[in-house]
């Protein structure tokens, strides 16, 4: 037998070279698709038994969550690649050291470290049964839910973070950290990492302000010490005292200890000046506080979501969850990539009444089975099948059924707190009634149904029963959907579902049911050769090829004369790093912005870059974690798509086989806004409100029917209470600025030294 330093070069060879392919599949020409992770994977491999030299190593989809990160690994043993394992090794063990996380989380650096450490190598003892190959991600994230949003309802900005401490005072960084806005914070019982009744529900007020002070009052029947320049203070029951940037603040009993940061005054400065200076040159930097579409338009647009630390009118006409879950629903289909149980049943307990409830998720299994243990006895789970490598459910969507109809909601958001609380997203919905029970015309079947249908059946969720006030038991499942009338459906769907598309099906999915779609439509010639804008939150393994087969199919169209509209150049939205230094989470905002350098820095790309600006949404410190691609005139719409889907293959799917094929590797679903025949008198439906009409008053004369809806931005200048207009509230600037030489575009992977708005580096 050979000895262990002969074991010890060919074990470290192997797993190098293991650690290579991983890096080159999870984050390269794969495209894994990257997101909101908290849920840790699990790696194992079969054991060793001696009669062979290889073994299959085989993985499953490893997600790593907690705001906007995803580790997708291939199944090699799917593709029948093996590893030869030396005889000598028992397992290798290959670790990944945590990088910063939101507020509210933790990440990992790229596997490169792995490659470049040899201490991230370690052997362990030889007479274990079989070989591991394991990445390690510790992180620790306790819901703060209840807690913050109560702060967020007496918010007006972001201000502070308290991080928690160890007993030796160094930073906890299995705890997160908590978020303190602007006004009374209240501190307590369910801010610290393990259950304290010792400890009041409210310990402690502490009151910050946007000029950088703050203070603290006691509201328990406990005192609370602060340190302070080297001196400890103790505050009893109703006192108060004055803070500043870096006390600590212990709680007692139970020694909780907590540091107080707040930002930089050269930070808070600087962005006060550039929004002082944004005012000054136009009046649309606040055009969001007139957004305000009447209900008829409503259908017609979208809305952002509120977002805490933002002042009052920055939230104008924008929703929340408890905005959609609304009335006396009977069944619900959840669908999305994340889900975070305890903050949803929180956020929003009107979920926790629904008699029928059908999730269906993208979580890893380690995730699944903690949902599956916590999750109400009527909820029902479902995971699509993922029938090619690196494919992800990522489609966000609800489905509600009412006794007076559905309400179909298609959004950008995860369902975990900081999507819905601190990132740039957007929310469309519309109400439909339920179709007259002797109307069986298949011809009144319109675009959307078709669309809805054709997705929902793709899912194959495991049909369950409802009992629907006046209609009995019925059966839930894609078929049930055909029973609405989608007849004023004022958008079409877009969806990607992963497979080997061919023939007609071909044109159903991805950039191709957007191409089909687009080359049906009649445009304004203003918009001949108009440009694009691409804007996402991450970005895939592109090439040039691809990335012109994905503009042709945007590029589609023709104008009233029969011309096509041509090639539009497009523009990627993408923040820059002093974009996510300065935003409202600092660096921690980067997490859900989670591209490696080696997808960013392409030099092809460079020429596309755009900035991310969002003055007039009050969103340019919001980090987008919304998808939208459009085409553009000035602030004129030809057409405009909020979507689940990131800027990569695995999302669009690529043209395969001499372009017979199109390849796709996970679920997407977007809403397409066209212009349309405008309905001065449309069906104004509500499934909440019992006195809204299910019928239109009166039909459409010929002239009204070939009047067009123009789509337009908020800062279009003009009358937006005609009725053709339909302002789409579009978060951020058009025309987009392009990067100057000065702006480097936000790369995960990558350290920076310069700290934030509240004094972090990255990584931390």
């Amino acid at each position: 037998m050979r000895g262990e330093a002969d074991t010890w070069p060919e074990m470290e060879a192997v797993a190098r070279k293991m650690a290579e392919e991983v890096e080159t599949e999870s984050s390269g020409s794969s495209e894994a698709e990257t997101e909101s992770p908290r849920s840790v994977g699990r790696w194992g491999a079969a054991p060793i038994t001696g009669k062979t030299g290889k073994e299959r190593v085989h993985s499953q989809v490893l997600k790593i969550r907690e705001e906007d990160l995803c580790f997708l690994v291939e199944d090699k043993a799917a593709n029948g690649r093996f590893v030869q394992h030396p005889r000598r090794l028992s397992f290798v063990l290959i670790s990944r050291p945590n990088l910063p996380c939101s507020p509210l989380s933790g990440k990992v650096r790229s596997v490169n470290a792995v490659q470049e450490d040899r201490e991230s190598f370690y052997r362990v003892p030889q007479n274990a049964a079989f070989y591991f190959f394991f990445f390690l991600y510790t992180l620790h994230c306790k819901n703060q839910t209840q807690t913050l949003s109560k702060l967020s309802l007496m918010a007006s900005s972001q201000v502070a973070y308290l991080i928690p401490l160890k007993p030796d005072l160094k930073e906890d960084n299995s705890s997160p950290r908590i978020t303190l806005s602007e006004g009374p914070n209240t501190i307590g019982r369910l801010n610290v990492s393990t259950t304290d009744k010792r400890l009041s529900r409210k310990h402690i007020t502490i009151t910050p302000s946007a000029s950088g002070s703050a203070s603290l009052s006691v509201e328990g029947t406990n005192p609370v010490v602060v340190r302070s320049s080297g001196e400890r203070k103790k505050v009893n029951p109703r006192g108060e005292v004055s803070l500043v940037n870096d006390d600590l603040i212990e709680l007692i009993p139970g020694h909780h200890f907590f540091k107080l940061v707040l930002p930089r005054e050269s930070e808070r400065g600087s962005y006060e000046r550039a929004a002082k200076k944004a005012r000054k040159e136009g009046d649309d930097v606040e055009a969001i506080r007139s957004f305000c579409p009447d209900s008829e338009k409503l259908p017609s647009t979208f809305r952002l979501l509120s977002v805490d630390g933002l002042p009052d009118w920055a939230n104008t006409s924008c929703v929340s969850i408890n905005d959609v879950v609304e009335g006396d629903v009977v069944a619900a289909v959840l669908s999305n990539y994340m889900v975070d149980l305890d903050w949803l049943l929180s956020a929003c307990p009107k979920l926790v009444n629904i008699p029928q409830v059908m999730v269906i998720h993208g979580e890893g299994d380690g995730r699944q089975e903690y949902i599956q243990r916590k999750k109400p006895a009527n909820w029902i789970l479902h995971k699509p099948r993922l029938p090619i490598s690196f494919g992800t459910h990522h489609s966000k969507a609800i489905f509600l059924v009412y006794p007076r109809g559905v309400r179909v909601v298609v959004h950008t958001a995860n369902l975990i707190h900081v999507d819905w609380n601190n990132k740039s997203q957007g929310l469309w919905m519309q109400d439909f009634p339920w179709k007259d029970d002797d109307d069986k015309d298949t011809s009144k079947v319109c675009g959307f149904e078709d669309d809805l249908f054709d997705y929902l059946a793709v899912l194959k969720w495991p049909e369950f029963t409802a009992c629907l006030p006046g209609r009995g038991n019925v059966k839930i499942n894609a078929a049930f959907f055909r029973k609405f009338d989608y007849s004023n459906a004022t958008v079409r769907l877009i969806a990607s579902v992963p497979g080997y598309h061919t023939g007609s099906n071909m044109r159903k999915w991805g950039h191709m049911k957007l191409r089909t779609i687009l080359q049906e439509c009649i445009f304004d010639r203003e918009f001949r050769r108009s440009p694009l804008v691409y804007q996402f939150s991450s970005l895939g393994s592109l090439d040039e090829k691809w990335l012109a087969e994905f503009g042709a199919s945007l590029s589609s169209g023709i104008t009233e004369d029969r011309t096509p509209l041509g090639h539009g150049d497009p523009l990627i939205i993408w923040p820059t790093v002093e974009d996510v230094r300065c935003s409202l989470e600092g660096y921690a905002a980067g997490n859900a912005i989670p591209s490696p350098l080696k997808n960013v820095e392409k030099p092809f790309l460079k020429k596309y870059w755009a900035k991310w600006k969002a003055d007039h949404s009050a969103r340019s410190r919001a980090m987008p974690h919304i998808k939208t691609f459009t085409r553009y005139s000035d602030q004129k719409i030809a057409w405009f798509l909020l979507t689940s889907s990131n800027l990569s293959k695995a999302a669009w799917g690529a043209l395969q086989k001499n372009n017979s094929q199109l390849m796709i590797r996970s679920y997407e679903l977007g809403v397409l806004f066209l212009p349309s025949p405008v309905k001065t008198q449309a069906c104004n439906f509500s499934c909440t409100d019992n006195n809204s009409s299910t019928k239109k008053v009166k039909q459409e004369t010929k002239g009204e029917v070939e009047k067009r809806s123009k789509l337009v931005t908020m800062t279009w200048q003009g009358d937006r209470d005609s009725p053709e207009i339909i302002s789409l509230p579009v978060p951020y600037q058009l025309p987009p600025k392009p990067y100057s030489s000065e702006d480097v575009p936000w790369s995960w992977d990558r350290g920076y030294s310069k700290k934030d708005v509240y004094g972090q580096v990255w990584p931390r």
